[in-house]
C-alpha cells in the first residue's frame, strides 16, 4: 500500500511586497488506493496544496513523501483540452510514443467515450469533456490522480452522473485519488477520507464507511454532515 506522508507544510506567496502564507504546517498521511477529499471553502489553500504535491510548485517549508515512487495524474476544474484535436488526440498528447489501438479503446470504453473517439471538444458536453480530461490522466498509468474541483462547472445532474461515474472508474483502474471541493455532498458521496481545510491548516479528519453504495440522506451520512457544517461554522 503506497501512503502519502505531508509533514508540516508550508507555502508563502508575495502579494504587494508582503507575504502572504496560504499553507500554515499542512500536516496528513493519505492511503494513495483510496479517494481522499479536502474539503474547504474557495481560498483556504486547497488547490494550492494539490499543486506543491503534483510537483507544480515548491513548498517554501516542510516535506511531502511518497513510501515509493508513485506516477500522479492532474485533472483540473476546466477540462483544458486542444479545440483543434480530437477526443483521442487530446487524449495521447502528452505519450512519448503511441498508445496501442486496444488500451485506447479500452480506456474509451472505461470513461464512457466509445464512439467518440473521433469528436472534436466543442461537440462534446461539458461532462464528456471532462471525461477526455480523465482518461488524457488515466493513459499515462498514473497511480495517484491529483483532482481540483473537477465537477465544479457541471450542472447538478451531470455532476451528480460524473461522480458515480469516478467512483466506477476507480474500481475498474484501481487508481487512488486526491480531489479537493468545497460542496459537502459530493465529499461524502466519493470520500474514503474528508479532511477539513481551513486557513490553511487542516483541521479535522474523518474515516468513512468503505461500502460505496452510499445514501447520504441516511445515517451515519446526515451526521457526518451535520459534523462538517459544524467544523466550518
Amino acid at each position: 500500500m503506497t501512503t502519502l506522508t505531508v509533514t508540516a507544510l508550508k507555502k508563502i506567496y508575495l502579494v504587494k511586497n508582503k507575504p502572504l502564507e496560504v499553507l500554515k504546517d499542512v500536516t496528513f498521511t493519505a492511503n494513495c488506493s483510496e479517494i481522499t477529499v479536502i474539503l474547504g471553502e474557495s481560498g483556504c489553500g486547497k488547490t494550492t496544496l494539490l499543486r506543491l504535491i503534483s510537483g507544480l510548485e515548491k513548498q517554501d517549508g516542510g516535506i511531502i513523501n511518497f513510501s515509493e515512487p508513485t506516477k500522479l495524474g492532474m485533472v483540473f476544474q476546466e477540462a483544458r483540452l486542444m479545440p483543434w484535436l480530437t477526443a483521442r488526440s487530446n487524449i495521447t498528447f502528452g505519450l512519448r510514443s503511441p498508445a496501442p489501438q486496444e488500451e485506447l479503446g479500452e480506456l474509451l470504453d472505461t470513461v464512457g467515450l466509445t464512439g467518440f473517439a473521433d469528436a472534436l471538444p466543442a461537440t462534446l458536453s461539458g461532462g464528456m469533456q471532462q471525461r477526455v480530461a480523465l482518461a488524457r490522466a488515466l493513459i499515462l498509468h498514473s497511480k495517484l490522480l491529483l483532482m481540483d474541483e473537477p465537477f465544479a462547472a457541471l450542472d447538478y445532474f451531470t455532476r451528480r452522473k460524473m461522480q458515480l461515474e469516478l467512483l466506477r472508474i476507480k474500481d475498474v483502474t484501481k487508481t487512488g485519488i486526491i480531489l479537493v471541493t468545497h460542496n459537502i455532498d459530493e465529499a461524502l458521496t466519493l470520500a474514503d477520507k474528508i479532511m477539513i481545510m481551513q486557513n490553511g491548516v487542516i483541521t479535522k479528519t474523518w474515516q468513512l464507511p468503505a461500502n460505496k453504495d452510499r445514501y447520504i440522506l441516511n445515517e451515519p451520512f446526515i451526521q457526518y454532515k451535520r459534523d462538517i457544517l459544524d467544523t466550518l461554522k
